[in-house]
């Protein structure tokens, strides 16, 4: 996959992790049943309730990340002797993570 698509995919999970992400789709939402009453109907319904649950689930999932990272990032620092450059191991991408973690399993 290019590099940059990729970046796009994680920056859109972020994105999606922001309070900003339910005003967006309640704005949509509340635009669709103004200007499109006639088409607005159980599906259009549950499509909106399946957006905004995702974006309840990915805030959730955010969130969860980060503490875990936060706490991980602490323990780092706390530890003598360990490498401190694996506290910004999280800004890299998904693919580039799964390869330090390969790397790493194939020390031990």
């Amino acid at each position: 996959m290019v590099p940059q698509l990729r970046h796009l995919l994680t920056c859109l999970g972020i994105m999606a992790a922001k309070p900003w992400a339910f005003v967006v789709v309640a704005v949509y939402g509340l635009a669709w049943f103004v200007l499109d009453r006639e088409t607005l109907d159980w599906h259009s319904i549950a499509t909106m309730a399946t957006w905004l649950m995702t974006l309840v689930i990915q805030r959730a999932e955010h969130r969860d990340t980060q503490a875990v990272q936060a706490k991980l990032d602490e323990l780092i620092h706390a530890q003598k002797g360990a490498h401190n450059h694996l506290t910004r191991l999280d800004e890299k991408e998904p693919e580039d993570i799964e390869k330090h973690r390969e790397k790493a399993r194939r020390v031990d």
